[in-house]
C-alpha cells in the first residue's frame, strides 16, 4: 500500500495506511474538521484537533499555520483527516507550503454520501473500523 501521487502535497493515503503510520509513530494524525464536527460526529482519540475552517460559517482558522507547525515535529509526516477527504487536501497543500510532508487521507472520517445522500456507509475512517469515539 503506497501513497497515491498528488499535486501540491506529498500524496493521498488510505485510512488504513494513515492509521498504520500514525500508530507506528511515523506520522502525526491531524483532524482538520471543525470542533463542532468532532464533538457531534465523533473523533479519533490521540489525533491533533486542528480545524482548517470553523463552524458556524466555515471561517478559516487564522492560527492554522502556527498550530500546524507546532503539532508536527521536524522529521515526521502529517496525515490529515476531514469529513470526506476534500478540506484535508487544501489543508495538506498549506502544510506542504509550511515545509511539512503532508498527506491527505482518502474518504475522510465519514466517507462519501450514498444514494440516499447519507454519509457513513461508503468508506471513511469510521466505517473501516479504525479507532474513534463519540462523546
Amino acid at each position: 500500500m503506497q501513497p497515491r501521487p498528488a499535486q501540491g502535497y506529498a500524496g493521498d493515503v488510505t485510512p488504513e495506511l494513515a492509521c498504520r503510520w500514525w500508530q507506528a509513530g511515523e506520522a502525526v494524525l491531524v483532524d482538520v474538521r471543525s470542533d463542532a464536527e468532532r464533538e457531534w460526529v465523533g473523533f479519533v482519540p490521540g489525533a491533533v484537533p486542528l480545524a482548517w475552517k470553523q463552524w458556524p460559517g466555515m471561517v478559516m482558522n487564522a492560527g492554522y499555520d502556527e498550530q500546524m507547525k507546532a503539532a508536527v515535529p521536524s522529521g515526521k509526516k502529517a496525515v490529515l483527516l476531514c469529513r470526506s477527504g476534500v478540506r484535508s487536501i487544501a489543508a495538506a497543500k498549506r502544510a506542504t507550503e509550511l515545509g511539512i510532508e503532508a498527506y491527505n487521507i482518502l474518504e475522510g472520517f465519514e466517507g462519501d454520501p450514498d444514494e440516499s445522500g447519507q454519509r457513513g456507509r461508503k468508506g471513511g475512517w469510521r466505517l473501516r473500523g479504525l479507532p474513534w469515539r463519540q462523546n
